[in-house]
């Protein structure tokens, strides 16, 4: 396959069908949710939409990160969270639909958000002689492979919800095994660097991944927030949706030495949260899961 079908047609492709597989999974009342446990949702948003690309900033200058991976790395901190984070929330035993309502209400904001971040981060990083994001284009490319696919499927359920919930564990798998061939994929476009890149990128990728988790967690903790929403929050800050931020680097900047960052991330991310899925069910091990 070429890479200019790849990028173009499969990848936004693949996505929409994983955000379609979310969609299944949404309720109105994920939305709602806002109004009924204000507390949790507004910290969980705060952390995932400032307090990520705000230490991602500062993780690119710590590690002295340059040129387009570090813009690659601003990608991924603007990114949501994705369905990723609500399964690692369901197995570490977290309060799955604050998970879920944090991913939809997240996938929202960010369709304006990102544009910006990631021009910023272009500008200031001295790529804009080569790329750029038109705000409102790019606001529309990604609500087609977000919000449409994931409106399409909360329609469905809310017609069909017997057959969504028969439908919802092959599209899981079906999702698992595009956002794997993703990875390897742009991992594959720059083999030839992939050693380099994962020293420059995968201590970043890392130390970004466990610090946002690790700061969601406490956040939740100092407001007194219950055990359940504490790890939910935990996982919202620090997983981010990888497809999305390959998909913005790769088709939408054409650039797949941004892409990097993003795949390294994802890689080093299913090691960070078997330890979370472990620390979670031994906390919460007295108690029934949600």
């Amino acid at each position: 396959m070429e890479e200019s079908i790849l990028t173009a047609v499969f990848l936004p492709l693949a996505l929409a069908f994983i955000m379609l597989g979310m969609g299944l999974t949404l309720t109105p009342a994920d939305f709602r949710r806002i109004l009924i446990a204000p507390k949790a949702i507004v910290l969980g948003l705060v952390a995932q939409l400032v307090l990520l690309p705000l230490l991602g900033f500062a993780l690119v200058y710590l590690f002295g990160l340059t040129g387009a991976l570090a813009v690659g790395v601003m990608i991924l901190a603007a990114c949501p969270g994705g369905p990723t984070s609500n399964l690692v929330s369901h197995l570490a035993k977290g309060d799955l639909a604050l998970s879920i309502s944090l991913t939809a209400i997240s996938s929202v904001v960010t369709v304006a958000t990102i544009p910006l971040i990631v021009n910023f981060a272009i500008l200031h990083f001295g790529e804009e002689g080569s790329v750029t994001l038109p705000v409102l284009q790019t606001i529309i490319q990604i609500m087609g492979v977000t919000l449409v696919p994931v409106a399409l499927g909360m329609y469905i359920r809310s017609r069909r919800p017997a057959w969504s919930d028969r439908a919802e564990k092959p599209f899981k798998m079906a999702s698992a095994v595009f956002f794997v061939l993703i990875i390897l994929a742009a991992i594959l476009k720059e083999r030839e660097n992939l050693i380099e890149f994962f020293i420059l990128t995968g201590p970043i990728a890392l130390t970004l991944n466990v610090v946002t988790m690790g700061l969601g967690y406490a956040l939740a903790r100092w407001l007194l927030l219950p055990i359940r929403q504490r790890i939910a929050i935990s996982i919202e800050s620090g997983i981010q949706n990888g497809t999305l931020g390959i998909m913005i680097a790769a088709t939408l900047l054409q650039n797949s030495e941004m892409t990097i960052p993003v795949a390294i991330y994802s890689l080093l991310m299913f090691f960070t949260v078997m330890v979370v899925i472990y620390a979670g069910n031994r906390l919460v091990k007295d108690v029934p899961t949600v």
